[in-house]
């Protein structure tokens, strides 16, 4: 059973389940009220109760206890390609949900199975900080801890972390080129850069190789909005192949998924450098295969 020990500031006043909301990694109002109300929070050793202010410079230890287990779940094995205490960076395979969904195994839950213990927001399944979607191939990072929770969420916010896709599109676009637009759901429920929006999406491309009527592009993410790539792209006359929702048919090869794979994912964090690239897997290898032949 792990125990985690915090220092109140000097001087600060507040109640001890605020301090220990904003002072313990990933921790909400439900969750210390458990702990308070199981006798876990110690005050400069002594028990402390629910409704309990601090004066600062108090030592406080909460117990943590051990999340359930985790159930237990078959599917493929899922690589790793980096790992610390804290995190691990994971090949995502085409075609699993990152997080649970009724009648679905899901990501997290066979990373639980295959590379456990995680305890995470008390609970034994990895902590997702950002998404894939499901069609979508490559590399996401989890994380094992509250700590590794807090370290991808800091990271992500002063833009210290850097993701680079490959894409497969329809289409002759530049040979490099950039997006910067509005983002927003439709009356239709789908994203669109159409309409006016306060919310900014933006990336960047480099063409990689050209098939005729068809290119791989691999793209720098500075957002990272739902479905961002595939609705910027589409939107901007040149779809990801096999996008059945924001693209168009494309005749000229078979492709049972979205030809979209995070390539390299570069975490630049305080006291962390890590970065960890996933190669394209086998079907977009015998997709770019036809391509060229074709």
């Amino acid at each position: 059973m792990a125990s985690r020990r915090v220092q109140v500031p000097k001087g600060e006043k507040i109640a001890l389940e605020k301090f220990l909301v904003r002072a313990v990694p990933n921790a909400d109002a439900a969750r210390v009220k458990q702990w308070l109300e199981q006798g876990r929070v110690r005050v400069n050793g002594k028990l402390a109760k629910p409704g309990r202010k601090t004066w600062g410079g108090e030592t406080v230890e909460v117990e943590l206890p051990a999340p359930p287990p985790a159930p237990h779940v078959e599917g493929p094995p899922v690589p790793v390609l980096a790992e610390t205490a804290d995190l691990l960076i994971v090949d995502k395979p085409s075609g699993l949900t990152v997080e649970p969904e009724p009648g679905q195994v899901s990501l997290v839950e066979l990373i639980a199975t295959q590379r456990g213990p995680f305890d995470v927001g008390g609970s034994a399944l990895p902590g997702v900080v950002h998404r894939l979607d499901k069609e979508t191939s490559g590399c996401l990072a989890l994380a094992r801890t509250d700590d590794g929770v807090a370290l991808l969420e800091r990271g992500f916010q002063d833009k210290r972390i850097d993701k680079r896709y490959l894409a497969f599109v329809a289409g002759t676009p530049p040979e490099t080129g950039s997006l910067d637009t509005p983002y927003t759901k439709g009356p239709d429920g789908k994203y669109t850069t159409k309409l006016e929006s306060p919310r900014r999406a933006r990336l960047s491309w480099i063409v990689k190789e050209r098939f005729g009527d068809s290119t791989l592009l691999e793209i720098d993410l500075d957002t990272g909005r739902t479905h961002q790539i595939r609705v910027q792209l589409g939107e901007a006359g040149f779809p990801v192949l096999g996008d059945r929702l924001h693209g168009r048919p494309f005749d000229r090869v078979r492709l049972d998924r979205l030809a979209l794979h995070a390539a390299r994912l570069e975490l630049d964090l305080p006291a962390l450098a890590l970065t960890a690239e996933a190669p394209l897997p086998p079907e977009l290898i015998s997709l770019q295969r036809a391509l060229r032949s074709t």
